[in-house]
């Protein structure tokens, strides 16, 4: 995201901010996303008491604190360090990372296509957020589909192509892996192969791009499928569709099986 230069957070918003000088009644910070300063009084710092406020944060430190009040005409934001929830601190530091990581990608793309960084916003980034709910979404869509993710939703073909390519470039996709036990008998004639050729088709069948299925030998009978995918519900969806369709082939050609899933 680019910084918001002339906005104010809202009471109640959570913001990344950067100590920069302590007193001994609180500590004077820049809100990074909005080029503001702000203050967090030695009151909101902590739930408990404290003797020192420096024993809780120090120059430099990086800290994401909630808003209290605005006060836009004097330019005054006061903060609380205590009245932040653990997960409210993970997820905002989560979201801050891929804000800041779609900034330099989108960077990267203005200083390619020699062009200013608000037209990539304008005509790029609108577009990806609105479509995606985030831009860093987004990016990561092209990362893994290339710029017709990109082309479909109106983003200019060049700008398209570009932001792409630094996409696969920059961004690492993540997979989540599932695995599960088939346990397969055949005593019908050439029943080893007949076995092969039903795990087989577990690879065959149909899933979403970058997803994996994988099945190896444990010891016969115990045959182990694999699946890689960018989330649970998603991997263990095609799990059971692999595990699924080797069972109906084992069955068609006189075999029989089961399927366990592996925690």
């Amino acid at each position: 995201m680019m910084p918001k230069e002339t906005a104010w957070p809202e009471v109640g918003d959570l913001v990344i901010a950067t100590i920069e000088r302590i007193t001994d009644y609180g500590a004077y910070v820049r809100l990074d996303e909005y080029s503001k300063e702000g203050l967090l009084h030695i009151s909101e710092v902590s739930s408990g008491w404290i003797r020192n406020i420096r024993h809780v944060v120090r120059e430099g430190q990086k800290v994401v604190l909630k808003v209290l009040r605005v006060d836009a005409a004097k330019g005054h934001v006061d903060l609380s360090l205590r009245r932040v929830t653990r997960s409210e601190k993970r997820e905002k530091i989560l979201s801050w990372k891929k804000d800041r990581k779609s900034d330099s990608l989108l960077r990267s793309a203005s200083e390619k296509l020699k062009i200013p960084l608000e037209e990539i916003y304008e005509k790029g980034g609108a577009l990806i957020e609105h479509e995606f709910g985030g831009i860093y979404e987004g990016l990561e869509k092209a990362a893994k589909e290339g710029a017709e993710a990109l082309l479909g939703i109106g983003v200019p073909k060049e700008m398209a192509e570009t932001i792409a390519e630094i996409a696969k470039e920059k961004i690492r996709i993540t997979m989540v892996k599932v695995k599960g036990t088939l346990k397969l008998q055949c005593t019908k004639p050439k029943g080893v192969a007949l076995i092969q050729e039903a795990l087989l088709s577990a690879q065959e069948i149909e899933k979403p791009l970058g997803a994996r299925v994988r099945v190896y030998v444990v010891a016969p009978p115990r045959y182990r499928i694999e699946v890689s995918a960018e989330d649970y519900k998603e991997a263990e969806r095609i799990l059971q569709r692999a595990a699924e369709t080797v069972l109906m082939n084992m069955t068609k050609v006189g075999g029989e099986g089961a399927f366990e899933r592996e925690r």
